[in-house]
């Protein structure tokens, strides 16, 4: 059976139901579904992606509950399945995956699999694929936050997505260490059997280890942090090829780490971030 009342605790995934002309079947959002506006204000929230409130979640009688591995938690999953609902979790790490995840979502909630909104992002995913293959790679140096700093490994969706739109994570062979002295290279890393299954896709880093990489752009997203102008002035202050080209950028966070119909458009928004030199018509 088509699911027709459905619970979206996921920004990304809120946004493709509205996109995919699904916005109808919407009766519970986060607070942190945000787009598209005006119409996702009108659905009622039921909490953070940490925090959801899950009897209002069942007072909404959801027959499809939205949830992500990364975003949501492990107890808020478990609740929901203790209660009989049916829940869909996903873990998009590339932006392959997130082109299936926005087919299976159209095809589960009876959307047409020639939908425009899927039909230009798989278009747009061509274009980057066909420029990439006659680009050399410009080394982009993309962190997370700012205090303490945090960036990204190539196990995520952002690293992919750079990679898509012809960059190269400077730190995507560089893991979560534990402890954090380990992360900030202060004391010996645990082994692997006593990381276990901790995540390893977020570092923490130093400034040194930055330099060390010399990146040639560094995007400084508005989003999980808010980076600011201070913050881009200590990028600009460092020995790196991104301070001396001017290449240090505040940009918008959505297109980064969204994984919506919306990469239509964010992915050659971050090509031109990453390649500038390249004329549009």
């Amino acid at each position: 059976m088509i699911p027709r009342r459905v619970v979206s605790l996921v920004p990304s995934v809120t946004e493709s139901l509205f996109l995919l002309g699904l916005g109808d079947r919407v009766v519970g959002r986060t607070d942190y579904c945000v787009e598209p506006m005006p119409a996702v204000g009108a659905v009622p929230s039921v909490g953070g992606t940490k925090d959801a409130d899950v009897d209002a979640i069942a007072a909404l009688s959801p027959d499809l509950v939205l949830l992500n591995q990364e975003e949501n938690t492990e107890a808020i999953h478990r609740d929901l399945v203790a209660r009989g609902l049916r829940v869909h979790l996903s873990f998009p790490k590339t932006v392959a995956d997130a082109v299936a995840l926005m087919r299976e979502l159209a095809a589960m909630l009876g959307a047409p699999a020639d939908h425009p909104a899927l039909l230009r992002l798989a278009d747009a995913v061509s274009e980057m694929e066909r420029l990439r293959a006659h680009t050399v790679p410009r080394k982009v140096f993309c962190p997370i936050w700012m205090d303490p700093l945090m960036t990204i490994h190539g196990d995520t969706f952002i690293s992919d997505v750079l990679d898509l739109c012809g960059g190269q994570n400077v730190l995507l062979d560089r893991p979560r260490r534990y402890p954090l002295a380990a992360d900030l290279g202060r004391a010996a890393p645990w082994s692997n059997d006593r990381v276990g299954l901790r995540d390893t896709r977020y570092p923490r880093v130093t400034l040194d280890e930055v330099v060390e990489r010399q990146p040639e752009v560094v995007l400084l997203p508005d989003e999980p942090h808010p980076f600011s102008e201070a913050d881009a002035e200590v990028f600009r202050a460092l020995d790196i090829p991104a301070a001396a080209q001017g290449r240090v950028l505040r940009v918008d966070g959505k297109a980064l780490c969204w994984y919506s119909p919306r990469l239509a458009e964010a992915l050659p928004q971050v090509r031109a971030w990453l390649h500038p030199e390249e004329r549009r018509v």
